[in-house]
């Protein structure tokens, strides 16, 4: 969450969820294509999710891209659930938004295990 209050933060996520609902889906009417591979809003948003619930550090930046990727890619249920049943901007974001996260949350339980 950075330098950011808590509730400020998730003020800025949610925000940026709402816009991106519109901006995915236009963009994706505009290209013809549902969720084509040059929307990255939703991956922008699903990684602010991701870190969350952590302080910003270098370790947690890598881990939780490296965890949003995972999931985003992957695709566990809900995500996958989301991914083929909800259409236009709100799937295009809420698959992104559910990978996030279940990052946010194994980032979070990373920072209770001790290296």
């Amino acid at each position: 969450m950075g330098q950011m209050e808590p509730a400020l933060y998730g003020a800025v996520c949610a925000a940026c969820f709402l816009g991106g609902i519109w901006i995915c889906g236009s963009t994706g009417r505009h290209l013809g294509a549902h969720d084509h591979p040059s929307i990255v809003w939703d991956e922008i948003v699903g990684m602010q999710i991701a870190l969350i619930l952590v302080p910003v550090t270098g370790f947690n930046l890598l881990a939780g891209f490296l965890l949003f990727r995972f999931f985003d890619i992957v695709k566990p249920w809900p995500v996958r659930w989301v991914d083929r049943r909800m259409h236009g901007g709100i799937g295009v974001m809420m698959d992104d938004v559910l990978a996030g996260a279940m990052a946010a949350l194994a980032l979070y339980g990373l920072s209770f295990v001790r290296f």
